[in-house]
């Protein structure tokens, strides 16, 4: 009997719920868990929003509780990072020299958040935001009345914006692009997120380019491509992660834009596998690889590898999931919208609106909302339904507000 244990490398969200399903489905051999951060594995989404609102303790993003660990027998290392695999040994080295065998390896290195690489960087006030320090650090200078500058008009930024302006900030945010999230959102959804920021309060410039941040020991300023000057006490850069895949890379592993797995999860070698933000794997609609950056692809995939690491051998076929809150507002995205032939608009009260890209069969590709508070949660997860039936759907009864999705799940529209 093989005494080594399961080691994951990444102690993030993906990496704990796969240490924690492991033992749920009976796996009761060895299983270490090593992390490079002091922190229990814990959720993202809060970072941005309940913990610089102070309405959630930092503790309740925690995925477990030490007790639990150790109840479960699942050995810790924090604060302990890997530098290096030798698959052919099956064995990994710590960054302190020693070296450790595995049975099984999984790699939930996650990713770190990109950093500007511009002339002041380094001055204090410029803040990142991908970890719980982070958000400690980021948390004190949101004051009232403080300026904070956000470099970036993605989802991060923008909600860190929308934090902001609620604790009575005043917020610019500098997007290099000619619209918010141009990369995730169609553009009809960019344009009501743009609108109901600006209505909040929140200064928006697209097609800003940044020369330099400016100060002396601390960022009191940044300077535009055109030499205008922008006063601020904070400057928030969320331009976006970078996957940590170099560890793959250098013991031999398959890397594309992350590391790459086939629908089993698993790497290039068949003892390694990898889950979460550093995982390029086959998307289930397309078959195309993707790497997603989202909560449900953490929780999911960490579920599901744990599976394939006991030998079940089913393809991981959860679809794209993501949503963002933006002050009282939300939108979702299920599904892969980028392929579809076409795409049809259905209006809903409040300024909402649901957006359903069908392919040439008229097949549900993908769908995303955008609605007051949670108002379009169980018209995406119908969406969802829609997609899993793979049936042809009437473009028709789509767009009409008045016609149920549930009823074509039933395959009867009430148009």
């Amino acid at each position: 009997m093989n005494t080594a244990p399961i080691i994951i490398v990444g102690a993030g969200h993906a990496g704990g719920r796969a240490a924690l399903a492991l033992r749920e489905q009976g796996y009761a051999g060895p299983l270490l868990l090593i992390g490079d951060e002091p922190h229990l594995p814990y959720e993202r989404p809060a970072l941005s929003k309940q913990l610089l609102l102070d309405s959630q303790p930092a503790d309740a993003c925690h995925i477990g509780s030490a007790e639990q660990y150790q109840t479960l027998a699942i050995e810790r290392l924090s604060a302990t990072r890997v530098s290096a695999i030798a698959p052919a040994k099956r064995q990994i080295t710590l960054h302190d020299g020693r070296t450790l065998p595995y049975h099984k390896l999984l790699l939930a290195t996650g990713g770190r958040a990109r950093q500007a690489c511009l002339p002041g960087a380094g001055l204090a006030g410029v803040q990142l935001l991908r970890t719980l320090d982070d958000a400690a650090a980021l948390r004190p200078r949101l004051q009232a009345g403080q300026r904070l500058l956000v470099v970036g008009g993605g989802f991060i930024g923008l909600e860190v914006a929308a934090s902001a302006r609620q604790l009575g900030c005043a917020v610019t945010v500098l997007e290099a692009g000619d619209r918010l999230a141009a990369r995730a959102l169609p553009p009809l959804i960019s344009a009501k997120l743009l609108a109901l920021h600006r209505a909040r309060g929140v200064e928006v410039r697209l097609g800003c380019q940044i020369a330099a941040f400016r100060g002396d020991g601390s960022v009191s300023a940044v300077e535009l491509a055109d030499g205008e000057l922008l006063a601020c006490d904070t400057v928030l850069v969320g331009i976006g992660i970078q996957p940590n895949t170099e560890l793959a890379a250098a013991a031999g592993l398959a890397v594309g834009n992350g590391i790459r797995v086939d629908a089993r999860l698993r790497t290039s070698d068949a003892h390694i596998y990898a889950v979460g933000d550093a995982c390029e794997f086959p998307c289930p609609v397309s078959g195309q690889p993707q790497r997603l950056e989202t909560w449900r692809n953490a929780e999911e995939q960490g579920r599901h590898v744990a599976r394939s690491l006991l030998g079940a051998a089913d393809a991981y076929a959860a679809l794209p999931w993501f949503w963002s809150d933006q002050f009282d507002h939300s939108l979702q995205l299920a599904g892969q919208l980028q392929a579809a032939a076409n795409c049809v608009t259905r209006p809903l009260p409040d300024d909402g609106v649901l957006l359903f890209y069908l392919d040439a069969a008229e097949r549900l590709q993908g769908a995303c909302g955008w609605g007051a508070g949670n108002s379009i949660a169980r018209d995406i997860k119908l969406a969802e339904m829609l997609i899993r039936s793979g049936k042809p759907l009437p473009a028709a009864a789509l767009a009409d507000p008045a016609s149920s999705l549930k009823s074509l799940l039933k395959g009867v529209a009430s148009v």
